[in-house]
């Protein structure tokens, strides 16, 4: 099955690029666009898509709302910021809103496909010099509920960026019991991404920066 895609942006151009060049990938399949947050929760409920890909600046609701109520609503859709803002106020917003990644709408096409198929696939990528940034901003509950040795297994591979079905290979287990552990793990550590978890990983020292370096991946 290919995987779904909502596009959010108010400007219907950079909609209609994004479908043209995402539709070229026989993985990925756009099954709506909206033109602010509000359309983007009407949208979600209505089409269930596994990624939106949410603008940040625009009318009636913007990007970083939109991303907490889908997030807390839908926790299996998995949300990447596409914007042509960098700023740290901004990032720190999205990610606190729950977005798995922060891409720029120059983005190369390539890494753009590669950065939602590694979404779909429940993988964190997390460069260190944006971990470095996000670990000085990103508030991560102090004494948040234990995890079970499992989830302590599962929360190591999740944040040195394995995706869900390489965690069920290297566990022996389900890919099903890994998504499970996953949504326990969000829910003791009180986080909305697994970005955010991974964040919180490296904290604790369960996985360093340099293991993060290791692996080569960006957001």
């Amino acid at each position: 099955m290919p995987i779904r895609i909502l596009l959010v942006d108010d400007h219907a151009v950079v909609r209609q690029g994004l479908k043209m060049f995402l539709s070229l990938d026989s993985d990925l399949q756009v099954v709506g666009e909206a033109e602010n947050g509000e359309d983007a929760i009407r949208l979600t409920r209505a089409l269930h898509p596994d990624v939106v890909l949410m603008d940040l600046l625009m009318p009636v609701m913007d990007g970083s709302t939109a991303t907490a109520l889908i997030r807390r609503e839908f926790p299996e859709t998995e949300v990447i910021a596409l914007t042509s803002v960098l700023e740290d106020e901004a990032i720190m917003k999205a990610m606190r809103a729950g977005a798995t990644g922060y891409l720029l709408k120059d983005t190369q096409a390539e890494e753009l496909r590669r950065a939602i198929k590694a979404a779909a696939a429940g993988q964190v990528q997390l460069s260190p010099q944006v971990a470095a940034r996000l670990l000085r901003e990103v508030r991560i509950p102090e004494s948040p509920e234990k995890l079970t040795s499992r989830e302590t297994d599962v929360l190591r591979l999740l944040a040195l960026g394995r995706a869900n079905k390489e965690i069920a290979r290297e566990l022996d287990i389900g890919e099903k019991t890994v998504k499970t552990h996953v949504s326990a793990i969000l829910h003791k550590l009180g986080v909305p991404s697994r970005t955010q978890a991974a964040l919180y990983a490296i904290r604790i020292g369960l996985v360093s920066i340099e293991e993060e370096k290791s692996r080569g991946c960006s957001v």
